[in-house]
Formats: C-alpha cells, sequence, structure tokens
C-alpha cells in the first residue's frame, strides 16, 4: 500500500447546511488522505457526517469550505459536467438500499452500468465475482436481500471504478446475511485492489480495515490503523 501519493487529499472540509433559521454542521474541519489499494472503514453514529463525507468524496456532494483533490482534479471546483464524469469513471457506489429494478433480471440490472461504461467487466464476470454465478436470470423478488445487496456491488463493480465507496451496505441486513455481504467486498478489494471505504456505526466492521476514522459530531475523532485484519468471516456484533 503505497503512501506516496495518495488518491484522496482532503483538507480542512466543512459542511453546513440550512434548515430554516437552523445551521447545522455535517462536517467540520475534516482532513484525511485515501490511500490506493487500502480499505477504509469511516465509523461513527447516526447523523456523526459519515454520508456526507461519502458523498462529498464520491463527488454527489459539494463542500462548504476546504478542498478535495482526486489525483491532479480538484473535486472543489469542478463544475457537475466534470463531477459527473468523475463519478462515471473512477466511483462505484453501494448504498443500504439495493436500487435494483424489480422488472430486470441480476444480469440486466449489472449490464445498465455495463452498457456506459468505459472498459467494464462482462456482467455476468461481475456476478461470479459477488457469488451469484448461479443466479443470473432470477429478478430481484426471487433473491434474498443479501443476494439482492451483492447485485448491488456487482453493479457496482462492473464499470471497474478506481474507488468503492459504500453507505452502511450491512444496515439493512440480519448478522449471517450482513458478513455475507462484508465476505464479498472483501474479496473484491483482494482480487481488484480497488480503493475501498466502507461507512458504518458498526464498531466490529472496522476490524477488517486498514485504517478506521472515526467520527463524531462532524469531525474526526481520531484515525487509527489495524495492525492485523480481521477476516469479515471472524467478526462477531
Amino acid at each position: 500500500m503505497g503512501k506516496s501519493a495518495p488518491d484522496f487529499h482532503i483538507e480542512h472540509l466543512s459542511k453546513t447546511y440550512r434548515m430554516g433559521e437552523v445551521l447545522v454542521n455535517a462536517l467540520q474541519d475534516v482532513s484525511f488522505d485515501l490511500h490506493a489499494g487500502e480499505l477504509v472503514v469511516i465509523l461513527g453514529a447516526s447523523g456523526s457526517g459519515k454520508s456526507t463525507l461519502l458523498n462529498i468524496i464520491g463527488g454527489l456532494d459539494t463542500a462548504t469550505s476546504g478542498t478535495v483533490s482526486y489525483g491532479d482534479l480538484s473535486l472543489t471546483s469542478a463544475l457537475d459536467k466534470t463531477l459527473t464524469m468523475f463519478r462515471r469513471q473512477h466511483i462505484g457506489f453501494v448504498f443500504q438500499f439495493y436500487n435494483l429494478i424489480p422488472s430486470l433480471t441480476a444480469l440486466e440490472n449489472v449490464q445498465l452500468v455495463t452498457d456506459i461504461a468505459e472498459k467494464p467487466m462482462p456482467a455476468d464476470e461481475a456476478l461470479k465475482l459477488v457469488g451469484l454465478g448461479e443466479r443470473l436470470h432470477h429478478f430481484p423478488a426471487q433473491l434474498s436481500g443479501g443476494e439482492q445487496q451483492r447485485i448491488a456491488i456487482a453493479r457496482a463493480i462492473a464499470k471497474r471504478p478506481d474507488i468503492l465507496l459504500c453507505d452502511e451496505p450491512t444496515g439493512a441486513l440480519d448478522f449471517t446475511t450482513g458478513k455475507t455481504v462484508l465476505e464479498a467486498l472483501d474479496q473484491i478489494h483482494h482480487e481488484l485492489k480497488t480503493t475501498t471505504v466502507i461507512i458504518t456505526h458498526n464498531a466490529a466492521i472496522a476490524e477488517m480495515a486498514d485504517r478506521v476514522i472515526h467520527m463524531s459530531s462532524g469531525g474526526i475523532l481520531e484515525i487509527t490503523e489495524n495492525a492485523t485484519r480481521k477476516p469479515p468471516s471472524e467478526l462477531v456484533w
């Protein structure tokens, strides 16, 4: 894991929302780097700023102040068209809810991305990577929650993103199913060397990361490194 040239450089990032007469500080003076090929967990309670931070890193939202850069690209000053291209070419998203199209099969849901990506992997290959090679022609309603989430992961990785951003990917799943999804993410990280960020409120999941960014009230409490990453199969919560 090289430390010389970070994928992302985030410096003094703040985000303020106005809700009626009230200003809400969603992020306050957040600074850190993300390095190529690492798996990072952003850990914090609901309302700690995790999702806001992930959305800014992924180009879905913009900061009130501070800077975010990806290589030589400044996301802070980028126009909407540039951010759209950045998301399309570099970012894969996995959300808590699967956002699958119910009238399309697993294969067809993934092909929605491969049809517009520059250098996609075949949709069936992406589904095999997450252990769904036998479920290509099943519709979402015929699949469990964990299988649907793994389709969403296959869809995210099929365009070969540089960064995979996962927002509470196990939040809607039970313990056993959640571990299966984490195993799929860990395998993809291992095989594709994709820089992976998982945000969660579940402290146990932090044990599978290279680094853990602990957040509270919109700021970073501390950043810790795991001397040894624990495989998802050994996680307990």
